[in-house]
């Protein structure tokens, strides 16, 4: 089988988007465009994945540093797309296929690519385009008396009845390495732009009599991002088709308008997701999941039959089936909650394990803790696991039962059905079947009047 040299050209400085970010790093689904065609890329199996860097070319290194099969090429001028591809050539392989592909073009698939690679030869040039109503702004394909393509016509460069052409250029096309070598020195640059545009391979392939196979797509798969209009656009068509697919899978979703996905989403049977959600990173949906209007989650696993309530923040955690958590809830890295917990409003938990039927109602936070089952911790209560230097541990046993408003100075051990008063303060550890409540004054005084303020 040929091998295959994929290029992705990111060298634009994209002034448009007013922005100190390289424009390849702006980002559709929580993921830079550029990481998109790639993730496309490798699902083609290349023997060679090329990107081309210009300006800021050192923060889109240092952004893909922990890709190891990228081949970076630097380009050192900026006359076009043709100048961009000739920095790149040296590191294709020779006699291989060359697709091209552009860091701001995000949403193009695997599927459509590899569509375009298959026998793209010396005798055969592939390329992808796609139809318009407005296409103001593209280049226009141009064709024969035979409807052969034979040229691309920059929209700079048209006359009045090419720009009524719908059909346009996307820029992308497959070609054999051997005459991409062989044409890249006949392009030239006079045009509008005075720029050596990577386009002209068409008409350069029609004049040596090559077919130009095209391949049309939908337009929203291959436009390119040059602002944040733009950007926007393409955020809200990737969030539509992210839903649908969920949808398709099982999953009831309010309004699928409202729904943020920034990952990979996995679920069981019969998942409800309610307006505004945002979900990040690897989420795990298990059967009859509901998660309630306005809740961010993140890289989290939930069991079978779990309510998480409104507005609940989770994020690095995983929760048991029959769960219960929320409104206003705040799970935090390192959380594992049992089957059957319950975290209430305004309950922050960080490291922190609930066994099996726990529960923490209410403004409460539980750091670096470890609860048993069936325990239930009072209303207002917190781990004291912070010295200003270290973090310590609390370990609470089984059916303990911790008051409300008790302050649990770590390190410290609460046993097996024990108990604290509310308002305790709990520095030593507990037994067993222990009690401990504070030793505290309380002052009656008799005929109190509310203090008023002087006039």
């Amino acid at each position: 089988m040929k091998k295959l040299s994929i290029v992705v050209l990111a060298a634009g400085l994209g002034s448009r988007m007013k922005s100190a970010l390289p424009k390849p790093l702006h980002k559709i689904g929580g993921k830079p465009m550029l990481e998109h065609v790639l993730e496309s890329a490798r699902q083609l199996n290349p023997d060679r994945l090329i990107v081309v860097y210009g300006h800021r070319g050192e923060e889109l290194q240092a952004a893909f540093a922990h890709h190891e099969d990228i081949t970076w090429a630097k380009q050192e001028t900026f006359e076009g797309t043709g100048d961009a591809m000739k920095y790149a050539l040296p590191y294709t392989i020779e006699d291989s296929t060359v697709l091209v592909l552009y860091g701001d073009t995000p949403l193009i698939n695997a599927e459509t690519l590899e569509e375009l690679v298959n026998n793209a030869e010396r005798t055969r040039l592939n390329w992808l385009i796609s139809t318009f109503d407005n296409p103001t702004g593209y280049g226009r394909i141009i064709r024969d008396h035979n409807n052969h393509m034979i040229a691309i016509i920059e929209e700079k460069d048209a006359n009045e009845a090419q720009k009524q052409i719908k059909e346009i250029n996307t820029g992308i096309f497959a070609v054999c390495q051997k005459f991409l070598t062989e044409a890249l020195p006949q392009i030239d640059n006079n045009n509008q732009q005075e720029e050596y545009y990577l386009t002209d391979i068409a008409k350069l392939a029609a004049n040596n009599e090559i077919t130009i196979h095209t391949f049309n797509e939908a337009p929203e798969l291959i436009q390119g991002v040059n602002d944040r209009v733009q950007l926007a656009t393409l955020e809200r068509y990737y969030q539509k088709e992210m839903a649908k697919k969920l949808m398709l899978n099982g999953v009831t979703i309010d309004d699928p308008e409202s729904l943020t996905i920034r990952g990979k989403i996995q679920n069981d049977l019969d998942c409800h997701i309610e307006p505004n959600v945002i979900l990040e990173g690897n989420i795990v949906l298990g059967k009859n999941v509901t998660i309630r209007t306005g809740s961010v989650l993140r890289d989290v696993v939930i069991a079978d039959n779990t309510t998480i309530h409104p507005y609940s923040v989770i994020e690095m955690a995983s929760i048991g089936k029959n769960a219960d958590i929320g409104p206003f809830a705040r799970i935090r890295e390192n959380t594992k909650l049992g089957d059957n917990t319950r975290i209430g409003n305004f309950v922050e938990t960080k490291n922190t394990t609930l066994g099996n039927g726990s529960k923490a109602g209410h403004l409460t936070y539980l750091g670096d803790a470890t609860i048993g089952e069936g325990s239930n911790i009072g209303a207002g209560t917190i781990t004291c696991n912070y010295d200003g230097a270290n973090k310590y541990p609390t370990i609470i046993g089984d059916h303990a039962f911790i008051g409300s408003n008790s302050s649990l100075v770590a390190p410290l051990k609460v046993g097996n059905h024990a108990a604290t008063a509310a308002g305790s303060i709990v520095p030593k550890d507990v037994k067993d079947h222990e009690l401990v409540r504070n030793k505290l004054e309380v002052i009656h005084v008799e005929n109190w009047e509310q203090p008023h303020k002087e006039k």
